[in-house]
């Protein structure tokens, strides 16, 4: 998938380029490293361990940092981050600020020998949680050093019916234990109201907990529909009471089921609308990096992720609704390209200045379908290397002017006009 994916991305960086340089048998290790980061580690957020937390809190920064410097997904990889410093405690952020845990007396205390009991379990619950990722990770991937082409081979070694099979078997427990740890909380919060002293306070501390109760249950239950949408026969044995509030919320879009690249796209390369302009529809001018980041018109465009925020909250309020690539559709969004828009210059170009018709509009608008891929690294070639290589494909949007009855019949068909 990785061979594919940094150059098919919404919005890759100058680094989804050189990651893209990197061996098959890396990227296909990188897949096995991201499933075991995104499936397994989650688990030991919960585990007693101190270490354990830890562990699963640089795992999760590393991947997210990762993604950060290979594709920009907006706040999505920061917010993960952000949620992952739940992990840490007040002795390791405070080693991480230079100031070492204050221990009691003047005395440095050395460390007890022999260990206690707890402490010589801990270690082996620590070492023995990582030699079954360890184990696993190999049982389930086959991971085996080549030794003649030193490199380490990996590979599914598993069926997609098992696979199935799995997810099967745990969704509708992962549902009980999250209801189980839910119950909990709003039971402790209950208690908690009950020790509040004054009766007027323990009624206004009982109301908050019911209104507050009350919420964090409906919305439990109504996310249980799109968390079990990966399994069809755990998404039939919900209660229907919890599809109708699924319905009737759902508009709201208060919960989602949503992945980033839940299919791999572009494996054919990635499709890339070309617009072209002209004042006499027989010499035709590219308008150059069109939408901000995606390689329109040119091969020599840098992938320039920084700029992938502003592009896609411009083009939608959704931050996955809309990608730059999507900007144009073969029946919308041409008639405006031919009109004096500042708007819609900087929708199509982030730099007017390299807007080839930011003085005056072209008289007649279409629009190439190409495929790109990226590059391989440059072999003595003189000049600045490109970033891409592309191929025509078809055309995708016919020639039209202002006033052609084709374009004023899109227009008025979608209401642009």
């Amino acid at each position: 998938a990785l061979t594919y994916h940094y150059e098919t991305q919404c919005i890759p960086t100058p680094g989804a380029w050189f990651a893209h340089q990197l061996p098959v048998w890396f990227q296909k290790l990188s897949v096995v490293g991201t499933y075991v980061i995104e499936v397994a580690v989650p688990v030991l957020f919960f585990a007693p361990l101190r270490r354990l937390r830890l562990f699963a809190f640089y795992c999760q920064v590393l991947l997210q940092v990762l993604i950060i410097l290979t594709g920009n997904y907006n706040f999505f990889n920061v917010l993960t981050i952000v949620l992952a410093f739940s992990l840490l405690d007040e002795e390791h952020l405070g080693f991480w600020l230079g100031r070492p845990k204050k221990r009691q007396g003047s005395a440095p205390q050395s460390p007890a020998w022999p260990p206690s009991l707890g402490s010589v379990l801990a270690t082996l619950l620590e070492l023995s949680t990582y030699g079954l990722l360890l184990y696993w990770s190999v049982q389930y991937f086959g991971l085996e050093v080549n030794w003649d082409k030193k490199l380490l081979d990996s590979k599914v070694a598993f069926t997609y019916h098992e696979f199935m099979t799995w997810v099967r078997t745990v969704t509708l427990p992962l549902v009980g234990v999250a209801f189980l740890s839910l119950s909990w909380e709003i039971l402790v919060a209950m208690y908690r109201c009950a020790c509040v002293r004054g009766c007027f306070w323990k009624l206004w501390a009982t109301l908050q907990w019911a209104i507050l109760a009350t919420a964090t249950v409906s919305l439990f239950a109504v996310s249980l529909v799109p968390f079990t949408y990966i399994d069809h026969e755990s998404n039939g044995k919900l209660w229907p009471g919890i599809h109708q509030l699924f319905g009737a919320v759902q508009r709201f879009q208060v919960v989602n089921s949503y992945g980033l690249f839940r299919r791999m796209t572009g494996v054919g390369g990635r499709p890339e609308v070309v617009l072209e302009g002209s004042y006499d529809g027989h010499s035709w001018t590219v308008s150059q990096g069109g939408f901000g980041c995606c390689p329109h018109g040119g091969i020599s465009s840098c992938p320039c992720g920084d700029q992938g925020v502003r592009v896609v909250v411009r083009l939608s309020p959704q931050q996955f609704g809309v990608s730059p690539r999507a900007g144009v559709s073969p029946s919308r969004g041409s008639g405006r390209a031919l009109a004096p828009c500042p708007a819609v210059i900087r929708l199509v170009q982030a730099d007017e200045s390299r807007y080839p018709f930011s003085a005056r509009p072209p008289t007649f608008l279409r629009a190439q379908l190409y495929k790109y891929w990226f590059t391989g690294p440059s072999q003595g070639s003189p000049g600045p290397a490109p970033w891409w290589r592309r191929q025509h494909v078809q055309e995708f949007f016919p020639t039209v002017s202002l006033g052609d009855p084709t374009l004023e019949s899109l227009l008025s068909q979608h209401g642009l006009k």
